[in-house]
């Protein structure tokens, strides 16, 4: 019989296993996803049982598309605004815990990784990718903000390329761009990369982390797209404000046209309101207070118009069509950004 439970969570052998099961949603992530992965980790974090823990995914196509913002857009629209609170709480909390878990947790990231999803993989020890993963940021199309503890993890990951770069992380997570296999592992935000998920998986159930690892770990046929875009990256994303990068980018016309493709659909107020978190999280000392950060940020978003008009545009209606307030970057109200970085609209 068919286990339709969203989240099943077991000990094999001596790992502990969450397996996201809800398929037909691209695994995106419920309050109730949210809580029963959060009591697992809780369950085995001093159990001598369990020497890793390992996530996959039942979905043949994806690890998990993000948290469910369908969910969180009629919590808002039905007045219930204190359950949305708590929902996105909850699940930057998990964020955290995974960041900070004391035994090795193991992404197998093998399809999809959106927004919550990568809240609930680039956090752990062993990011962990196939030919399948690929992994972007989506918010400034539905009006919120790069979320989940990623403006943070992103600066400050070191990958093949031997160093960070906040220029790369604010370009990643501001233009959506999609990261395959190789850029994941070039950036940092991934680790690892196996030729087969499933193998993999077993091998760690079977035989243990360092064995799976030394037995299947290999490396991506391609080389990373965004290692011969860098260095116009790094020039253009150095700057203040988005006019600035903007009027950076003449001198990299293919940057250029990439950059406006993807932010063709923009939140206006989800741009500058990004730029603003990017540059906090860079002075901050620990991903829960970065998180702290993205949580008042975030409430302070989704009570705004432009949250619901987005999350109906992409994914309601899928007509792509979202008419956000202001229209234009000039009109943002960037000082009521600030403050909603270190002040919940709740409280």
């Amino acid at each position: 019989m068919t286990n339709t439970a969203p989240i099943v969570s077991s000990i094999r052998n001596h790992t502990g296993v969450i397996e996201l099961n809800r398929p037909k949603a691209l695994n995106s992530l419920t309050p109730e996803m949210i809580d029963l992965i959060a009591e697992s980790l809780a369950q085995w974090r001093d159990n001598d049982e369990v020497e890793q823990v390992l996530f996959t995914s039942t979905s043949p196509k994806a690890y998990c598309a993000g948290g469910d913002v369908r969910y969180a857009r009629e919590g808002v629209k039905e007045g219930k605004v204190d359950e949305v609170d708590a929902f996105f709480a909850t699940e930057y909390t998990l964020n955290g815990d995974i960041a900070e878990y004391p035994k090795p947790i193991v992404a197998l990231i093998d399809g999809i990784a959106m927004g919550g999803g990568l809240g609930i993989s680039a956090h752990g020890s062993h990011r962990v990718v196939t030919e399948k993963t690929f992994a972007s940021m989506p918010e400034m199309n539905i009006g919120y903000v790069t979320d989940v503890g990623m403006a943070y993890a992103a600066q400050r990951a070191v990958g093949t390329r031997g160093k960070a770069s906040a220029e790369l992380a604010k370009f990643w997570g501001i233009t959506g761009y999609r990261m395959y296999a190789a850029d994941l592992l070039w950036s940092g935000l991934a680790t690892h990369y196996v030729a087969d998920g499933e193998a993999f998986a077993s091998a760690v159930i079977e035989h243990g982390l360092a064995t799976a690892l030394a037995q299947h770990t290999s490396a991506p046929s391609s080389e990373a797209p965004l290692a011969e875009l860098i260095d116009a990256i790094e020039d253009a994303f150095s700057r203040n404000t988005w006019q600035d990068i903007t009027a950076a980018l003449e001198k990299y016309p293919e940057l250029k046209q990439q950059v406006e493709k993807l932010t063709a659909q923009a939140c206006p107020t989800s741009i500058v309101a990004a730029m603003e978190l990017f540059r906090a999280e860079q002075e901050c000392s620990s991903i829960r207070e970065a998180l702290d950060m993205e949580t008042n940020l975030g409430a302070y978003m989704y009570r705004r118009g432009d949250f619901a008009e987005g999350v109906r545009a992409v994914l309601v209606d899928k007509t792509n069509d979202a008419a956000f307030e202001p229209a234009a970057l000039a009109d943002v109200d960037v000082d009521a950004l600030r403050s909603a970085l270190h002040l919940h609209p709740a409280k």
